[in-house]
């Protein structure tokens, strides 16, 4: 429930943030919605500063790098391509991690299904979709996946939500600059101001502090399954608060890639306790 939730929260926030976009432009609601996130990740970790190494501190760094490149890129992606079809894209880079990840033959028989997917996505021809829009969604994709391997490492290093506020902070002054070039004086408006601290609270807050103790309570396996169902969650927020209609082959298209991402999770969970089995 914690983890549906989650995804509900961020599929809204990222609706409000759409039509948010003529105001403050893609790269100004990023601004906002790190900003803010950041702001009550620091007051509510209260993240000790002492105390970590060199290697701990540059960690951080590059995970505040991603943050902000992998938001970047996706709100740029979502001014120019439908919600449904940008998550779509996007959880490629998680399916394209668990399928190395695993080291087995097999999970790569979930790599064409996933492909079919991405090519259904077009509805029959991917000239209608803007290109720009696309590569923006797979610079997300690899960015996600970099943020999944920072997130890891980060975690080991910090206790409880400090490093994740920490890093958010950093990718909230990376940015900074780039939100107020494309927002302009729109930052001097309050109520905008106070729905780009709305997104932050349900696109980053909510979903990240349910995952976090939603991981405590589920195998890491069901919870990234859970997970996969990201791209169904975007296409309904997307039809229900930004009228975004899909045809019958997108729709699939979406399916494959969700079954394709859920078939290279289990293969990497059973790789994994394979190699944790001791051999006899």
């Amino acid at each position: 429930m914690l983890v549906v939730v989650g995804l509900a929260c961020q599929e809204v926030g990222a609706s409000l943030a759409v039509l948010l976009f003529p105001e403050v432009g893609p790269l100004g609601m990023v601004m906002l919605r790190l900003v803010f996130s950041a702001i009550v990740l620091l007051l509510i970790a209260r993240p000790a500063l002492r105390g970590h190494s060199r290697a701990d501190w540059s960690g951080v760094v590059l995970f505040g790098l991603v943050l902000a490149v992998m938001n970047g890129l996706f709100y740029l992606a979502l001014e120019r391509l439908a919600l449904g079809v940008t998550v779509t894209i996007e959880v490629l880079g998680p399916l394209v991690l668990s399928i190395v990840a695993s080291r087995r033959a097999s999970a790569w028989l979930w790599a064409p299904l996933a492909l079919a997917g991405v090519v259904a996505l077009g509805g029959g021809g991917w000239d209608r979709l803007d290109p720009l829009g696309v590569l923006f969604a797979l610079g997300a994709a690899a960015s996600w996946a970099f943020y999944i391997l920072s997130s890891a490492r980060v975690g080991r290093a910090f206790p409880k939500l400090d490093g994740l506020a920490l890093a958010m902070a950093i990718g909230a002054v990376i940015a900074l600059p780039f939100g107020i070039a494309d927002a302009g004086a729109a930052l001097l408006r309050i109520e905008l101001v106070a729905l780009g601290a709305a997104v932050a609270l349900l696109s980053s807050t909510i979903p990240y502090a349910f995952e976090l103790v939603a991981l405590r309570r589920l195998p890491a396996a069901a919870f990234a399954i859970l997970m996969s169902l990201a791209p169904a969650t975007a296409a309904l927020a997307g039809f229900v608060f930004l009228g975004q209609h899909m045809t019958w082959l997108e729709v699939a298209g979406i399916a494959l890639v969700i079954t394709a991402s859920i078939g290279a999770v289990r293969s990497s969970s059973r790789a994994a306790r394979e190699a944790a089995e001791p051999v006899a």
